[in-house]
């Protein structure tokens, strides 16, 4: 039973969701939803305005053309979900150093910047790795 202090979606209620959007991800357009390909295509997208010829050149985007497709919607939903989220349940807050990660490793914001940026960046290079 959740405590009255506690402000967070019931984890049940999230997965939940989770497994719906899930599901109608596949009945709807045949594929499981992910962020990584929407990366590497907004990416492309962002470089073929500046570099259209160089773009064009590249193997990966002659076989998938950088495009704002659904998964690419999908990541800006992510974004607006958790905001919406957030701010229904009365949690939301700006922090550039969780209190926890300041406990642990001092109340550096560049250093926390750089963590979360070498973070993602090793989750993306895996996830584009496995084919995901």
């Amino acid at each position: 039973m959740a405590r009255a202090e506690d402000k967070g979606w019931s984890p049940y209620l999230a997965g939940a969701l989770t497994g719906v959007v899930s599901t109608l991800s596949v009945w709807f357009v045949g594929q499981y939803f992910g962020a990584s390909t929407s990366f590497v295509r907004f990416a492309g997208a962002l470089e073929k305005l500046f570099a259209p010829e160089r773009v064009q050149s590249l193997e990966y985007f002659v076989k998938t053309p950088p495009v704002i497709d659904w998964q690419w919607m999908f990541v800006v939903g992510i974004l607006l979900g958790s905001l919406i989220a957030s701010t229904t349940s009365r949690s939301f807050e700006w922090k550039a150093v969780p209190d926890m990660w300041k406990r642990r490793f001092g109340p550096s914001i560049s250093k926390r910047a750089f963590a979360a940026f070498i973070g993602g960046a090793i989750a993306i290079f895996g996830a584009r790795l496995a084919d995901g």
